[in-house]
């Protein structure tokens, strides 16, 4: 007599951790880093109106691959420098 188990595999997808961004490049003009202009549209919690708001971030780009005007995804990461905190991902 032999004794069968059936083992269950998990799936394990791993989720970036951190905020997950779109948006355009406005800058590419420093060495791997790129600024990135996302814009938003959202309903004022008061007023009900909706409003546009737009905020830049400085990206990490390694190998200055992103050029202005390209569309872009930006996740969350530990703080590369003072003001860098996002790298691209694309």
């Amino acid at each position: 007599m032999t004794k069968t188990v059936k083992v269950k595999k998990e799936s394990v997808e791993t989720k970036p951790k951190g905020k997950v961004l779109s948006g355009v490049v406005t800058s590419d003009k420093m060495k791997d880093t790129v600024v990135v202009s996302v814009s938003s549209y959202e309903k004022h919690p008061k007023y009900g109106k909706f409003i546009k708001s737009q905020k830049k971030f400085k990206a990490h780009d390694a190998g200055n691959t992103c050029k202005i005007g390209d569309k872009v995804t930006i996740r969350e990461t530990r703080p590369l420098s003072k003001t860098k905190y996002f790298m691209v991902i694309k």
